[in-house]
């Protein structure tokens, strides 16, 4: 009985060595093959940055950077095609590709009724000056002159080709055409501070290219005469000191004597 009863006990003390062995091999084991926190931080930091890019890349398109840097977009994305796919213009017929063509030019002067529209003196009351002491005509007022020379519908403004954008700022060649003949052509351009304000750049970009345009038509011919802007800003403008009202700095700026310094400013 004592010798079943020890050979018992030395069974059951194998069997618990034997578990023993086991549960540490697999302890071992599982330290050995289970990651670490460092490991487990750049698993996180993987996932977290694929997820970035995948959702670039839904927002933003093939395009889009994956590097971090803010997504910007291109020409390409901005601009419609200047020339619909199956259509072709003939230079030989009435149709023009106004991109290109400058069918018109010099050909004729026109009429005396459209040349004395165009060339009219401009009123001192419609002539604006910016704080720098810039003088310059409102542009709707450039379109008015346009429309009352040669009728709306009569003339127009056809791009020369696409945006030029960058970071702060969106550009474009634009031709002047009047009763069918290209006239003018300028570049205009327009600063912005974010993505969201590009169409009204673009817009603006569009109204400066009209204004240079306007130059070759001899409207408001007198803002770029030394002799008259001298003239008119002694007579009609002045130079004031005017405080920032956020920083309190103070500087000189420019107004008219019947205007007043516009926000951020107020005149001391």
């Amino acid at each position: 009985m004592s010798r079943i009863s020890s050979a018992g006990r030395a069974a059951v003390k194998i069997q618990s060595t034997t578990i023993r062995a086991v549960s540490t091999t697999e302890t071992i084991s599982a330290k050995r093959f289970s990651p670490t926190r460092r490991d487990q931080s750049t698993v996180k930091a993987t996932t977290k940055a694929k997820d970035v890019v995948e959702s670039q890349e839904v927002v933003s398109g093939t395009n889009a950077p994956t590097d971090g840097r803010a997504y910007f977009p291109a020409t390409q994305e901005f601009d419609a095609p200047a020339v619909e796919e199956g259509i072709e213009l003939n230079e030989q017929s009435n149709t023009h590709d106004w991109s290109k063509s400058f069918h018109g030019l010099s050909t004729q002067p026109f009429s005396s009724e459209v040349a004395e529209v165009l060339m009219q003196p401009i009123a001192a009351d419609d002539i604006e000056i910016k704080p720098d002491g810039l003088l310059y005509l409102p542009e709707i007022k450039y379109r008015r002159i346009l429309n009352k020379a040669f009728g709306p519908g009569g003339w127009g403004l056809a791009p020369r080709g696409e945006h030029s954008i960058s970071p702060k700022n969106v550009s474009r060649e634009y031709a002047l055409i009047c009763h069918g003949r290209f006239v003018s052509q300028a570049r205009g351009e327009q600063d912005f501070f974010d993505n969201s304000g590009l169409p009204t750049a673009s817009e603006g970009c569009k109204s400066n290219a009209l204004m240079r345009c306007c130059k070759d038509l001899g409207i408001a011919s007198e803002l770029w005469d030394p002799g008259f802007i001298r003239k008119f800003k002694k007579k009609h403008c002045v130079e004031v000191w005017a405080e920032h009202l956020a920083t309190k700095k103070k500087k000189k700026l420019w107004r008219r004597k019947d205007g007043d310094i516009e926000y951020p400013y107020k005149e001391t």
